[in-house]
């Protein structure tokens, strides 16, 4: 057939259809390309073979050579299971097995030695493994010289008889067959450049490295191939993006000049004027922007996004600006009356609770071309939104909304697409924005406005309340006011935390004399509405609350943030949280109060955010934490189906990959060079199969 990595996995020596089938459902491994492409997630060297005596736990995995001395089932029903005591000339070792009792006890004979390889657990007085790897042992056995892979399987496979060892054959088998098969995909060039083995190669090593050097250079030019070809099709789309969507040109400024010159309350950063700047550039070049902006909380995006807007109204277009939540599309819509009102334009707001003839209005206002900004939720995204010309879309907080989402609100025109502005307060490390987001144009305002002073912040047992309880009346009495954040809102049976109506219940306790607020996600929005609009204008001084005030209305007198459980929370969560404060003049503190008694990571969270307030930097260390599967809405991006480049260990990797894919682009965006042949050949593969052979790229 034109492609053997098509072939049905079932053909391949020792599957079959039954294992076939199998393989496909519990492991989507359809055919040749699948199978081979299914890389070991880690390696044993199984050259050795200790003694029983030498055993302990904090082995990952043992190697013994030891013979039978007794095999007794116990036990029925669910609770059944293979016992089998084994012994060398040094102790003596039991072997239990729970599932595939029937198959392991026709293998078993008492007297006979055996290779037995497993992870040792203590139980009782002595040592046991469960379900351990058996091979009979000879007098001429060999043991394995090279590093012996290990891969995924699942519970099903393994009572199917079909283990890590199984898929270890099928890959060899595959291998004898394929080999001479597995074409070159990088250009020569980039091979010498960066000293990577062949396709070939890599492939035999990554399943069979005779050698730590030769799993190391497989391993390194299959992640540089995987990242390459991600980047290669990211660069692309941005380029084609560029040439194929035209885009409204803004280049007349009377109101933004007016803005500029009678109203702006503070002087631009740096930062915000170089981003203004990129932007300016793409919505005077004739194609449609599709721009990222990342700023920390607090650095000014939404100053930029107005600015943005008004260069769409005095290009005689509309603008709109759409936030997630309510909350946050009320601050949006709060934020902005008043630069409206002085340049005398028309602003609404229209969420799910905008009333219907309030709503009829807007409807009409849009369509006229009367309405110029219109800020709002999902309802934005109805189909019954219509705008005379919508030039300027600006979506907060982008990774909450879907791809299908934002697409929506792009296709209000008929003729030409609005310019596209996401924005997210959610720094991302640079490295998985440039994949992640890698086909938009990516602007980062890594700058505070002057003024604003470093939040300080500490961690806090509960042993230390009475004394944190005793710093938050201090703040108070000099005119501050004060969150206390909490995970839950009820007690919860499986996690012991501690839960919001207690924590108020506390706080109203020691705080007698303060008006105290509460706020959480299933109050109504009126009431949420009322309570936050008493806290801002200062009547409570304490705000009892849950995450929802982690995108709550700007408090400038708020210094002081007490996240209760703080071991709880993520990262990116406490960083939100925390920019919730330090919005004023004076001086604001963070507390991250804790149990005695944390997991490592949670320590690693806790030191870090007590160590540096600069975003970029928590993110990175949460991108090591968690991965980034978990990260900022991540989830939504096929581009993290990788098989074995990890976007968090292999930054360096990464760059390099899209230096090269963006200067390939730039001169040959075909692919029609000579050079580049591999990768035309490559690409063209691609689109012709329907299987899982593409997920290389």
């Amino acid at each position: 057939m034109a492609n053997i990595f098509e072939t049905n996995i079932e053909y391949l020596k020792g599957v079959g259809p039954i294992r076939g089938e199998l393989l496909q459902k519990e492991l989507q491994i359809f055919n040749f390309g699948d199978l081979i492409q299914h890389y070991p997630f880690r390696y044993e060297d199984r050259s050795k073979i200790q003694n029983i005596r030498d055993l302990n736990e904090d082995l990952q995995f043992v190697q013994v050579r030891a013979k039978v001395i007794r095999a007794t089932t116990i036990g029925a029903g669910k609770g059944k299971r293979f016992v089998v005591n084994v012994e060398d000339r040094t102790g003596t070792l039991e072997l239990v097995w729970f599932q595939g009792i029937h198959f392991v006890e026709k293998k078993i004979k008492i007297g006979q030695e055996y290779l037995v390889f497993g992870k040792p657990n203590f139980f009782g007085r002595t040592f046991n493994v469960v379900h351990p790897e058996l091979e009979l042992w000879t007098d001429d056995k060999v043991l394995s010289g090279f590093l012996q892979p290990v891969y995924n399987i699942t519970d099903k496979l393994r009572t199917h008889f079909v283990d890590s060892k199984s898929i270890f054959g099928m890959q060899k088998n595959l291998l004898d067959i394929v080999k001479k098969d597995i074409h070159e995909t990088l250009p020569l060039y980039l091979k010498e450049k960066y000293r990577l083995v062949s396709k070939a190669d890599a492939l035999q090593w990554i399943h069979i490295p005779e050698s730590a050097q030769q799993l190391k250079e497989a391993t390194r030019r299959l992640k540089f191939e995987e990242l390459f070809y991600v980047q290669l099709k990211l660069v692309s789309e941005n380029r084609n993006h560029k040439t194929k969507y035209k885009g409204f040109i803004f280049n007349k400024l009377p109101l933004l000049q007016k803005f500029y010159g009678e109203f702006l309350p503070f002087d631009l950063t740096n930062a915000q004027k170089k981003v203004i700047k990129e932007i300016r550039a793409d919505v005077t070049g004739g194609f449609q922007m599709n721009r990222l902006l990342q700023g920390d909380v607090g650095s000014g995006k939404t100053m930029v996004a107005f600015i943005c807007m008004l260069m769409a109204i005095d290009s005689d277009t509309q603008a709109c600006i759409m936030a997630p939540t309510e909350i946050l599309a009320e601050q949006h819509f709060q934020g902005l009356s008043k630069y409206c009102e002085q340049l005398d334009i028309q602003l609404e707001l229209l969420t799910g609770s905008t009333k219907v003839a309030k709503r009829r209005q807007i409807h009409e206002d849009l369509e006229s071309g009367n309405l110029k900004i219109i800020v709002g939720t999902h309802a934005l995204l109805e189909d019954k939104v219509k705008f005379k010309k919508l030039g300027m879309c600006v979506i907060d907080e982008q990774h909450r909304f879907g791809v299908a989402q934002r697409a929506k609100l792009w296709k209000k025109n008929d003729d030409i697409h609005p310019h596209v502005l996401v924005m997210t307060a959610t720094p991302i490390p640079r490295t998985l924005a440039m994949t992640v987001y890698g086909d938009l144009d990516i602007s980062v305002i890594d700058e505070l406005p002057p003024g604003r002073k470093p939040i300080s912040t500490s961690a806090k047992t509960d042993a230390s309340r009475l004394v944190v309880f005793g710093f938050v009346r201090e703040q108070i009495a000099l005119g501050r006011q004060v969150y206390f954040v909490y995970p839950l809102i009820e007690e919860s049976e499986r996690q012991d935390l501690k839960d919001l109506m207690d924590g108020f219940e506390a706080i109203t306790r020691y705080f007698k004399d303060e008006a105290i607020g509460i706020l959480h996600g299933r109050m109504k929005a009126a009431d949420k509405d009322f309570e936050m609009k008493r806290f801002v204008k200062g009547e409570t001084k304490i705000m009892v609350a849950t995450t929802v005030i982690e995108v709550g209305v700007n408090v400038p007198n708020a210094s002081v943030m007490v996240i209760e459980n703080a071991e709880r929370f993520g990262l990116a969560q406490l960083h939100q949280l925390r920019g919730r404060v330090g919005r004023g003049a004076d001086k604001s503190y963070c507390i991250l109060m804790h149990k005695d008694r944390i997991s490592k990571e949670s320590k690693i969270r806790i030191q870090t955010m007590c160590d540096t307030t600069d975003g970029f930097k928590i993110a990175d260390v949460d991108l090591q934490l968690r991965g980034p599967g978990e990260l900022a809405g991540t989830k939504q991006s096929g581009v993290l189906d990788l098989l074995i480049a990890n976007l968090a260990q292999d930054q360096e990797i990464i760059r390099e990959a899209r230096h090269c894919a963006q200067e390939i682009v730039d001169k040959d965006p075909e692919f029609n060079a000579p050079e580049h042949r591999n990768i035309k050949n490559h690409l063209s593969a691609l689109k012709k199969t329907t299987t899982n052979w593409s997920r290389i790229s």
